[in-house]
């Protein structure tokens, strides 16, 4: 007899959950197109609640004008919105990457901080682009929390009853290994952005519908 997901151990659950990855996707990184920690910072602001898809049709004509963080700090307004104004909440966006590279000249000169509290200093970054920051430039343990990430570690069953991003975070780097944290961070993402989707899950194409939780339960429903 087969052990059914919601009985599984959390520790099980998140063993198999690494195993899977490991084999399948051991590669995994960002999609957002970047040459170096400045331009990455940009493209991360910019991905809020826009697709990395869109944000990199955006950013090489962008970082053409701007192709350094002093150059943008020294641009107008009205001029960057024009660059990026097919993304989402452009004019926001506008005053966060400019504010953003300016905070990296006067407060960093000009070099991207690795620490989680010292990036979210910057204008635009918080702490789930601070994480995404740490863990891509620097490779640092650090767990990016997206609505991907929060979905889909709720419903393999990674996390219980966490109602937000922290709780998420803190419930995933406690059962993560620490050297596979930042890899983790991409696995989840790339599984929401793909396979496990918001609206009607792809389980079909899916390698983890074995340990489940979500799975589990919709086949229960289906049987009642």
């Amino acid at each position: 007899m087969h052990k059914l997901p919601n009985l599984m151990r959390i520790r099980e659950r998140y063993s198999k959950v690494i195993e899977y990855f490991l084999a399948h996707r051991p590669a995994a990184e960002t999609e957002l197109v970047y040459t170096d920690p400045y331009q990455l910072a940009v493209a991360v602001i910019l991905s809020a609640q826009c697709t990395d898809k869109r944000v990199n049709m955006i950013t090489p004509n962008l970082f053409k004008h701007y192709p350094t963080a002093k150059s943008l700090a020294k641009a107008k307004h009205e001029e960057v919105f024009e660059l990026i104004r097919s993304c989402s909440y452009p004019n926001n966006k506008t005053k966060n990457i400019i504010g953003m590279a300016q905070g990296l000249i006067k407060e960093f000169k000009g070099v991207m901080p690795s620490d989680v509290d010292e990036l979210q200093k910057l204008p635009g970054i918080g702490r789930k682009s601070a994480n995404v920051l740490a863990a891509v430039i620097y490779n640092k343990p650090a767990m990016a929390v997206d609505t991907h990430v929060f979905r889909v570690a709720a419903r393999i069953g990674l996390t219980v009853n966490a109602k937000n991003p922290y709780q998420t975070e803190m419930q995933l780097i406690k059962h993560i290994p620490e050297k596979l944290i930042s890899l983790a961070h991409h696995w989840l993402i790339l599984h929401g952005r793909y396979i496990c989707v918001a609206r009607k899950p792809k389980c079909g194409e899916c390698g983890l519908t074995a340990i489940c939780k979500y799975y589990t339960s919709s086949l229960l429903k289906t049987k009642s």
